[in-house]
């Protein structure tokens, strides 16, 4: 069960938020189901915000709202050096080094990385994490007498590669609670569950502004970091996808080595005159669908006959936003994203996500085309 928790202080992570951000003056804390009547001229926090909708759920300890503010912290960490990668020696390939994945590291890419372990460590709300950049579970030394039951997954830099040449880059995050008993050391199948068990997910989009993105539950709401404050604000209020559009995001210039069905779907989007629209990071071309609305398609390939990105860190957090936004995601093979097992920690998948509509058409051609010969 989806719980939001009461606020907990630590000193640890009230110093590391002193240190990156200013004072401002707090108002009023309200219901959430007082949003609608705040105008919107009044900025709303995103510490504000997790605080007041924590009202909203029944069991609360104090570890959930923890956790999205410590990653709040780690977010606008990452957005400091991300803005000024070109002043500083931060830009290329880390030394020679490859992750779990077999994709090449770039030097950001550890740098994010290392800024959110020692943000979700700093609190102990967490008792283990995994990230795309580390072989193996993280596992958080409890802090003081504290017992944590949340793990957290993330995907430090998504589309690291752009950072290179000035394109958008993102932050992708999944928290699960734990399955294994919580006075003891978390266990692989605390991460192997299904998406469906994911309590809170998100993504940071750091592009011509940054903004955090991330759902509980219960809708999905958008907060962009404003600089002269140091502070997320409020700025989109229970996003919600387009039924349909007229553009579509895939990597065509693998289209040769995509299936039958996919082809197929492809050609369609053409013959219709949608706009093709690829930035190479996915986090910045799901952000682009949820606002504008369409799809996004990443297929098997030969190279990559199970998908390339990964479920845990990038498939099922996203495919938790999308459809809190009303839209859909689903594998090659039209299963949900969300209902998938886990086998391993670093599993790989085939995607399809964006508007319902959208996704629907392209279930018709898989249907139709699949059981045709090449």
């Amino acid at each position: 069960m989806s719980t939001f928790d009461l606020p907990v202080n630590h000193s640890a992570r009230t110093n590391l938020m002193a240190s990156t951000t200013k004072k401002v003056v707090k108002s009023p804390v309200l219901k959430t189901s007082d949003l609608s009547t705040i105008p919107t001229n009044r900025i709303v926090t995103l510490d504000e915000f997790i605080l007041r909708s924590e009202k909203d759920f029944d069991y609360a300890t104090g570890e959930l709202t923890g956790l999205l503010r410590d990653i709040g912290v780690a977010a606008k960490i990452i957005n400091r050096e991300v803005n000024k990668a070109g002043l500083v020696n931060i830009l290329g390939v880390a030394d020679g080094s490859e992750n779990q994945s077999g994709d090449t590291q770039q030097k950001l890419d550890v740098y994010a990385n290392d800024r959110l372990i020692e943000c979700l460590q700093n609190s102990g709300e967490c008792c283990a994490m995994a990230s795309e950049e580390n072989d193996d579970i993280i596992h958080v030394p409890p802090v003081g007498s504290k017992q944590s039951h949340y793990v957290v997954m993330f995907d430090p830099l998504d589309g690291s590669s752009n950072i290179d040449v000035n394109m958008s880059v993102g932050t992708i995050f999944a928290i699960y609670r734990r399955k294994s008993e919580a006075d003891g050391p978390a266990t692989l199948d605390d991460f192997l569950q299904t998406g469906t068990k994911q309590v809170a997910a998100g993504y940071v989009l750091y592009g011509t502004s940054t903004m955090l993105v991330y759902t509980t539950g219960r809708g999905v709401n958008g907060f962009t970091l404003d600089p002269s404050i140091g502070e997320f604000c409020l700025s989109h209020r229970n996003m919600r996808i387009p039924e349909n559009s007229q553009t579509y995001s895939v990597n065509q210039g693998y289209y040769s080595k995509f299936d039958l069905e996919m082809r197929r779907y492809i050609d369609h989007c053409s013959d219709l005159n949608y706009g093709l629209r690829y930035i190479g990071s996915m986090v910045s071309d799901v952000h682009r669908i949820l606002i504008q609305g369409g799809i996004f398609l990443y297929p098997s390939t030969r190279k990559y006959p199970k998908g390339k990105l990964r479920l845990l860190y990038e498939c099922n957090p996203l495919a938790m936003l999308i459809e809190q936004a009303g839209g859909k995601a689903l594998n090659t093979s039209m299963k949900r994203i969300l209902d998938l097992t886990p086998q391993e920690l670093h599993q790989r998948c085939t995607i399809a996500i964006g508007s319902p509509a959208m996704v629907d058409e392209l279930q018709a051609f898989i249907a139709r085309y699949s059981a045709l010969p090449l």
